[in-house]
């Protein structure tokens, strides 16, 4: 493959799914077409391994991958979790959207001021299995949103109560922030 297509790509993937989240928003509020919004984000997920594992495969790990990536990320599962907070069926306890915009929004904002000062905190491994979690809880509840003209009472349950457990994983994930090392 070309070497100059190899270094891109990555940047690119991640690029799309940044790209991505105006029109999956678009779906979910506006068009309420919620099969073609799973669709969307599920392929924006797949893109956030894909790039991630074309970067470490073809050692093209870059400054702008460390920062972009994880910022189309939060973008992106923000995006999805108004989706269930603000609409029907779930509705969310706001709160957990608040919290987790609050902490996606602070720690952004510290990157940028350890970008400034030379250091780079890429993420740590309880930040991707909290992407992780985000991910498969999102896709779990547009799939069944999409699927399912009623949505029983248990699968709301359990949907809330994921929603908590990735509320306490991306708080306690945040704590890689506190000490950064330089890279």
């Amino acid at each position: 493959m070309n070497s100059k297509l190899k270094h891109h790509l990555p940047n690119f993937l991640t690029l799309l799914r940044a790209i991505a989240v105006p029109f999956f928003l678009w779906l979910v509020f506006v068009v309420e077409d919620i099969q073609a919004a799973l669709i969307l984000f599920a392929a924006a997920a797949i893109t956030d391994w894909l790039d991630g594992f074309l970067a470490r495969r073809w050692q093209v790990i870059s400054n702008f991958g460390k920062i972009m990536d994880p910022l189309a990320d939060k973008l992106l599962v923000l995006s999805a979790l108004a989706g269930i907070t603000w609409s029907s069926p779930y509705r969310l306890n706001v709160l957990i959207f608040i919290l987790i915009f609050a902490r996606e929004l602070i720690i952004t904002i510290l990157r940028e001021v350890y970008k400034k000062r030379g250091i780079i905190v890429a993420a740590s491994y309880l930040g991707k299995v909290k992407t992780f979690m985000q991910m498969v809880g999102l896709v779990f509840a547009y799939a069944i949103w999409a699927w399912m003209s009623e949505i029983p009472s248990y699968i709301l349950t359990i949907v809330n109560v994921w929603f908590w457990l990735v509320l306490a994983i991306t708080i306690i994930s945040a704590l890689n922030y506190l000490k950064p090392k330089r890279i």
